[in-house]
């Protein structure tokens, strides 16, 4: 059951990653959870890597977490960068703390050396398999005599340390899931050290988390089957029942095929929603109602809120579903709501980064008046390159695809009336344009307003997708749009 002497202390959770590649969606949701969770319980956020595998977590991506983390906002309170009191916080620097507890627990007896080869080990795993037992260790070095050891040492034979596990079972309260028991008959002895002596993640995880003081471990329910393993670990650390900290297994976020997302079916990086124009408030937002609901069917949620709102209670069991239109919808309502400032500064990359502006101040200039109107038509950044390039371009073309729309004689006879009409204004801003149009192809012409404007706009954009007609051509000025629809004619 819970206890109280955790509950009463101050709230301290980890986000452990092992940076193998970029951070995917399911570390990010798990990131975020306890951000929220030591945001809204004035707790600590601990940021830990997970390195030990050297050859998999380079230097490079554990710079590309640390930075993930950071774009999106989720500051931590000790970990890489920060410090803290319970350092060091990447694992490949704490080697020498996991060997000293793997001594002591050989020591004390809680662990022993095993000299099974892999050999070995798969010989029993398929006599497990043909017998239909649950497959794992069967113990055989737990009790070796000296004679016994003595030979496998003069075989060459290099020893894993294991944790031994008691006969009985393992029960723990989830504050997800409720009461959780594992029999231990399905929980056989389990390697703590590698014969090179490295570490693995069920000694590392435990003794870090004892000593860091966590008291809360937000994490995902894949990991649920390993909590019976950390327990047993405290256990020989010396703790006891209501010193452990309090586990909460989140809901599987499964992809549109109803399996759990993965690389396989679709889950891509965090930096891949970052190069294509996802906001970082509205992927936290996104993934916040992946397996958490902040109550009233409400959708959009601040970084503020969600430190005010969150709650474990608040997170359901059952899987959730990675939607990615939802995530557009999202992101396009971020868009929208933010000041003309602020999304002239997240376009300006996206625009340089597409070779479209070089930065001068005429430039800006005309960008500024060009954002507002497509701002309400944008769900990512990345679509503001495609949108404006028609007003900055040097060398004006039409795209092949939308040039066939209007290479028939019809089109050719619209264009020409446009033509003549607009090069009449007096004027020229959007609403006489739009008068004149208006007149000349729909009222005169008898055609609908989406035959004759496409051909237009096809005309000035060099596309049939683009921003508001009227609006665009005032921008681009009298001279260009003339001279675009004469030479399309």
């Amino acid at each position: 059951m819970p206890n109280s002497q955790i509950e009463n202390r101050p709230v301290r959770v980890r986000f452990a990653p092992s940076p193998t590649g970029d951070l995917h969606v399911g570390n990010i949701r798990t990131a975020l959870f306890d951000w929220a969770y030591a945001r809204h319980t004035g707790g600590t956020f601990i940021f830990r890597i997970e390195d030990t595998d050297r050859e998999r977590v380079t230097d490079e991506y554990i710079q590309a977490a640390i930075d993930t983390l950071k774009w999106l906002g989720l500051t931590w309170d000790e970990g890489p960068e920060v410090g803290g009191a319970h350092g060091p916080y990447l694992q490949s620097q704490r080697l020498d703390i996991y060997a000293e507890w793997a001594a002591k627990f050989l020591s004390d007896g809680f662990a022993y050396h095993c000299y099974c080869s892999a050999e070995e080990l798969e010989a029993v795993r398929e006599a497990q398999r043909k017998a239909n037992v649950a497959p794992g260790y069967n113990g055989h070095c737990r009790s070796l005599t000296e004679e016994q050891v003595a030979s496998f040492l003069a075989e060459g034979r290099k020893p894993v340390v294991r944790m031994r596990m008691p006969e009985g079972s393992t029960t723990f309260t989830d504050l997800i899931r409720g009461e959780v028991t594992f029999d231990h008959n399905f929980v056989p002895d389990f390697v703590l050290v590698r014969a090179d002596g490295s570490p693995l993640y069920t000694l590392a995880v435990a003794v870090d988390d004892v000593m860091m003081k966590v008291t809360h471990v937000l994490r995902g329910e894949d990991l649920l089957s390993s909590t019976p393993r950390q327990i047993r670990v405290y256990q020989a650390m010396g703790l006891s029942e209501n010193e452990y900290p309090l586990f909460a297994h989140l809901p599987f976020v499964m992809g549109q095929d109803n399996a759990k997302l993965s690389k396989r079916n679709g889950e891509v990086s965090i930096a891949w929603y970052r190069e294509r124009g996802f906001l970082p408030e509205a992927i936290c937002n996104y993934l916040a109602l992946l397996g958490w609901s902040p109550g009233e069917d409400r959708e959009d949620v601040t970084m503020k809120e969600l430190t005010e709102l969150f709650t474990v209670e608040r997170v359901h069991s059952s899987p959730a579903r990675f939607d990615m239109k939802k995530l557009e919808a999202i992101n396009g309502d971020k868009i929208r709501a933010l000041t003309p400032d602020a999304f002239l500064e997240k376009a300006l990359p996206f625009l340089t980064d597409a070779h479209i502006l070089k930065g001068s101040s005429d430039e800006i200039a005309l960008l500024k008046k060009a954002l507002p109107i497509i701002q309400e038509r944008v769900a990512t950044l990345a679509e503001i390159p495609a949108m404006l390039k028609f007003l900055f371009v040097e060398k004006f073309e039409v795209e092949p695809d939308s040039l066939a729309k209007v290479s028939d004689a019809e089109s050719k006879n619209l264009l020409k009336v446009a033509h003549e009409r607009l090069e009449k204004l007096s004027e020229w801003n959007h609403a006489a344009i739009e008068g004149a149009l208006r007149s000349a192809l729909i009222e005169e012409l008898g055609l609908k307003p989406r035959i004759a404007f496409s051909a237009v706009r096809i005309a000035v954009t060099g596309s049939h997708i683009s921003p508001p007609l009227f609006e665009s051509m005032e921008l681009l000025g009298r001279e260009s749009s003339l001279s675009r629809i004469k030479g399309l004619i």
